[in-house]
């Protein structure tokens, strides 16, 4: 038997129960992990709600997308990883089955844990460091001298993406966030300038920012009221790259509104990489890893909470509380 923190129907945060149920065995192809780390993301809280996502998320439903830990057990056929590596994983299903003492992945989507890297560090690689990475460079295109308005800039993937615009070169790098806190934070983390996205008059001084014109480059995840204000914040020729509805409100585009100034609405969801153009996605993953090994991007840690405050978690997210990633810890209790 393990822990667990699953859901027996959808709802708030408090449907996560922490509970026993069977540990699982590797079938063919597959490793079983015990888990140190497992990432908190807002796609969990998307499927906990059951809101629309790619993937169903049928009951009982254990969340969890980004574990790191250590190999316990090989599958039929799984040569190339020993038992006992240290290990991060993407997990099946469009990503579940995280939240748990030990969890089993496709061997193709286990990855050693790369020297100098921390089993919280790495389990956010993926979902928040990809994303932050992709977006700007495989969607967004960026170019050196740009502006970048980061929506969410105190969460998981905003804390990066401030970090890798200004190591990609962008010319200047706004910072949106909710709290004083996290506005703070993306300064440190090398923001040119922090707003408070929840101000009406916010566009207006994304403006006043930018001398008029306008930013080139805009990262949203927030949805609602929100993405059609970051639109109007674009200039000429401004791209805009949307992945995610944290706010779950899903507004309809005009996208002849934007003809005028040749502008574009991209959307990112990281497992349709992994799935379609797996060669781009583990370049982009590498070329991360090698960010962080180097100095250049540090990962933000926000909470740290053993896995029965699994609720807890859920509800730091959506209050929007946490400035950097949520890990939680599976063994805390018996450590």
């Amino acid at each position: 038997m393990m822990k667990v923190a699953q859901l027996h129907e959808y709802g708030g945060p408090d449907v996560l129960i922490y509970e026993d149920v069977p540990k699982p065995t590797p079938a063919a192809g597959e490793v079983l992990i015990k888990v140190e780390s497992a990432s908190v993301n807002f796609a969990d809280v998307v499927r906990r709600n059951n809101d629309p996502y790619p993937f169903p998320s049928p009951l009982p439903f254990i969340p969890g997308s980004e574990i790191a830990g250590v190999v316990e057990a090989l599958g039929e056929g799984v040569t190339t990883i020993p038992v006992g590596t240290l290990v991060f994983a993407s997990l099946e299903n469009g990503g579940a089955g995280g939240y748990a003492q030990y969890a089993v992945a496709k061997v193709a989507k286990v990855i050693p844990l790369p020297e100098g890297l921390t089993p919280d560090q790495a389990c956010s690689l993926v979902v928040a460091g990809m994303t932050a990475l992709q977006t700007l460079t495989d969607c967004a295109q960026l170019q050196p001298g740009e502006t970048v308005l980061v929506q969410a800039a105190g969460g998981g993937v905003g804390t990066y993406a401030v970090q890798i615009a200004k190591l990609l070169g962008a010319g200047k790098v706004i910072a949106a966030a909710s709290t004083p806190a996290k506005r703070e934070l993306a300064l440190k983390l090398g923001a040119d300038a922090a707003i408070d996205y929840t101000r009406s008059d916010w566009v207006k001084e994304v403006r006043e920012l930018t001398g008029g014109k306008g930013v080139d480059v805009v990262l949203e995840a927030t949805g609602g009221d929100v993405l059609t204000q970051s639109i109007q914040a674009m200039g000429p020729f401004g791209r805009i790259v949307v992945f995610g509805a944290a706010s779950r409100e899903r507004k309809p585009v005009n996208p002849y509104t934007m003809l005028g100034m040749n502008q574009s609405l991209i959307t990112y969801y990281v497992g349709g990489w992994f799935q379609f153009r797996p060669q781009q996605a583990v370049a982009a993953l590498l070329k991360l890893i090698g960010f962080i090994k180097s100095g250049k991007i540090n990962v933000q840690i926000g909470h740290v909470l053993p896995l029965s405050k699994a609720a807890e978690a859920h509800r730091i997210l959506a209050a929007r509380a946490s400035a950097g990633k949520i890990i939680l810890k599976p063994w805390a209790e018996t450590a």
